[in-house]
């Protein structure tokens, strides 16, 4: 179920609240080649089925960096902010604990750990998002996501 928040005071009093955790999303070869292709980062263990095979995975694993660029579809997932605007601000302390397999299951998991008001009427909200894969203990990457909103 996603969070809805309609004012910077609804995000500062939700400091330290779960989000709740996406629908599961799989990881198939095509999006991990889009990647590559959009990226120029085509190293054999992302686009390389038969050589990865004897690699330490076993098969193919997606870029980190394409597993944190899915915080943008699940952050829609997790909080709905009825705004005027709202920009990216960045990430803090982004870690790819675990590789995400080609054909795995991954979604994400939410805290909003920090907001407060911004000089120019804003509010800039810290949303924790660990992207956790089906079946493993460790997720595949945890990153403090950091946005700003206007209402």
């Amino acid at each position: 179920m996603t969070i809805v928040f309609d004012s910077a005071e609804s995000i500062l009093a939700a400091v330290g609240q779960t989000l709740g955790a996406t629908p599961w999303l799989p990881i198939t070869q095509q999006r991990i080649d889009t990647f590559a292709e959009a990226t120029g980062d085509h190293q054999w263990i992302h686009v390389d089925p038969v050589r990865a095979k004897t690699g330490p995975f076993g098969t193919t694993i997606a870029h980190g960096y394409l597993t944190l660029s899915l915080c943008s579809i699940f952050l829609p997932q997790l909080v709905e902010v009825r705004m005027k605007m709202g920009v990216n601000y960045g990430c803090d302390k982004v870690r790819f604990p675990n590789a995400v397999k080609v054909g795995a299951r991954i979604r994400g998991a939410g805290e909003l750990v920090g907001a407060e008001k911004t000089r120019d009427g804003g509010v800039q909200a810290t949303i924790r998002v660990t992207v956790e894969i089906d079946g493993e203990t460790r997720p595949a990457c945890v990153a403090e996501t950091i946005s700003r909103y206007y209402f």
